[in-house]
């Protein structure tokens, strides 16, 4: 089954609880168990509606934090769902690009939602993928961590040309290096 028919199927999945206020994961247990007169949920839409729902604080946070104007709870259901959705498919699903990610919103958007609807999902859609190739990895910045602190042990040990000079008590005429340690600005 193609990925647009089960991003749809969860957003179905993800509409209902949202509507019920009801926990999005009893609900999918509900309909994985029972289909009703619809197939089977596709594979897809139930990793689609878990990630959303054990990720969806974080996906909820960033999107208020990119959002102008509207908070997410202040969103029409089907658009914060379709939002959910796409982010949660940006952030935290490496097999889909972010592009696809983002076009895939904008279909469903232009079937089920208001004319204005499309235009703001592309907007802040496309202000969280920015965010998150800004963004530095955690894994990146530990190795430059890493390199850097690696570097100034190798530079600390190397003997200079012009001879280290020092006093018995191990202290030498060349000024400290700056501590690694970030200090607080003192106004």
């Amino acid at each position: 089954m193609a990925r647009s028919t089960a991003r749809k199927r969860a957003l179905n999945t993800l509409y209902e609880a949202d509507e019920k206020s009801q926990d999005i994961l009893s609900l999918l247990d509900e309909r994985i168990a029972h289909p009703g007169a619809q197939t089977p949920l596709p594979d897809y839409a139930i990793e689609i509606v878990k990630g959303v729902a054990e990720h969806r604080r974080q996906i909820d946070m960033t999107l208020d934090e990119h959002s102008t104007g509207w908070k997410v709870r202040r969103m029409g259901v089907v658009d914060r769902n379709i939002l959910r959705i796409a982010a949660w498919e940006i952030l935290f699903n490496d097999d889909v690009p972010d592009k696809v990610a983002i076009d895939e919103a904008l279909a469903l958007a232009k079937t089920l939602c208001d004319d204005d609807s499309p235009a703001f999902i592309h907007g802040l859609l496309s202000a969280v993928r920015t965010a998150k190739n800004a963004a530095p990895a955690p894994e990146s910045v530990t190795e430059e961590a890493d390199e850097e602190s690696s570097d100034s042990d190798a530079a600390a040990s190397e003997p200079t040309d012009e001879g280290d000079v020092s006093d018995s008590s191990g202290a030498s005429d060349e000024p400290a290096a700056p501590s690694a340690e970030i200090q607080p600005m003192v106004d």
